[in-house]
């Protein structure tokens, strides 16, 4: 473990000044942030953080847009080395990318929603995920929704399903859905790029326009029903691991609480961790899971987490283990 390396991005999107404002996500980072240093040996020098708040300065550099977001998560990846740990962690929008190929069925795609609403998709992180050394472990942690297909791992755990309480934040309307409707995105991407609503223009031709090279691989004129008519390398299985807050048929919330706001599975997860560091050696992805879920139950969230890694992940120490 000497030569280990943890290494994290961390990124919160509030997006302030507009109407889809949020409000606990840059909270959000800070709790993980403090955790995975206090608890996990990650070093702030190892760790690059991504937030729309202004409390970082007015750089571009340091806003989550999806250029800068994915340019953070490749930096990390080119410095992995085999036994390295990796870490991503998003609190904001998640959103579903509806795709129509003739002959087959009906599939919405996943994707973050960044502060420019430049996406970055599914595609883009497993392609990442791909380009990790053999033995480096890369851990999503999301609480937003949509993301539950973000890498290509079927779920290997799920919270019990419970009924919605009486007394919960959602009941008395504390709570906002971290979903940002598609419609919503394309047509806004549209206005941007200055074509016509009715113009029958594509979000790829319009994100292209905006972004240009830094659009998402979803959105490249090479990737055509689901793989790159290009000479790069095909998507493979891979090892990543995503402990994210809701199951597909629910919704991950924004939480505001008196002078409080979080996020909902968040708060769960920094709540067991800090509550069990000192109670077991280690805490699997698993256990994890649970966890959450238990915490989750006791503060009246109606949200199921799940976890989406191979067999072998579910049980291994989640972040490589206590400092």
């Amino acid at each position: 473990m000497a030569n280990v390396t943890k290494r994290a991005v961390l990124v919160g999107c509030n997006y302030p000044l507009t109407k889809s404002r949020l409000h606990g996500c840059i909270q959000d980072v800070k709790a993980i942030k403090g955790v995975i240093m206090d608890k996990f040996g990650f070093h702030e020098s190892n760790i690059q953080v991504l937030t729309d708040d202004g409390a970082t300065g007015s750089s571009d550099s340091l806003l989550p847009t999806g250029a800068n977001i994915k340019a953070a998560l490749n930096d990390m990846a080119k410095r992995a080395k085999a036994g390295d740990v990796l870490l991503f962690y998003f609190s904001g929008y998640g959103t579903a990318i509806p795709v129509l190929e003739a002959g087959k069925p009906f599939r919405q795609d996943e994707a973050i929603v960044p502060c420019d609403l430049n996406l970055v998709t599914d595609v883009d992180f497993r392609r990442l995920v791909n380009r990790l050394p053999d033995g480096a472990s890369f851990t999503i942690l999301s609480d937003s929704c949509q993301t539950g297909a973000l890498i290509d791992k079927g779920r290997n755990g799920a919270s019990k399903k419970r009924k919605n309480q009486e007394n919960s934040p959602m009941a008395k309307g504390k709570a906002k859905a971290k979903f940002l409707g598609f419609e919503f995105i394309h047509q806004t991407i549209i206005a941007a790029a200055g074509f016509p609503q009715d113009g029958g223009n594509t979000i790829s031709q319009a994100a292209h326009k905006i972004f240009g090279k830094d659009v998402s691989f979803k959105f490249h004129p090479h990737y055509i029903g689901g793989a790159f008519d290009l000479d790069l390398d095909p998507l493979q299985e891979d090892e990543g691991i995503l402990l994210s807050g809701f199951e597909a048929d629910e919704t991950s919330y924004d939480i505001v609480s008196g002078d409080r706001a979080f996020g909902a599975f968040t708060h769960a997860v920094v709540t067991f961790l800090n509550d069990h560091i000192h109670k077991s050696a280690t805490i699997s992805n698993g256990e994890l899971l649970d966890g959450a879920a238990e915490a989750l139950e006791k503060q009246g969230y109606e949200q199921n987490p799940c976890l989406y890694c191979s067999a072998k992940n579910t049980h291994r120490p989640f972040l490589g283990g206590f400092a």
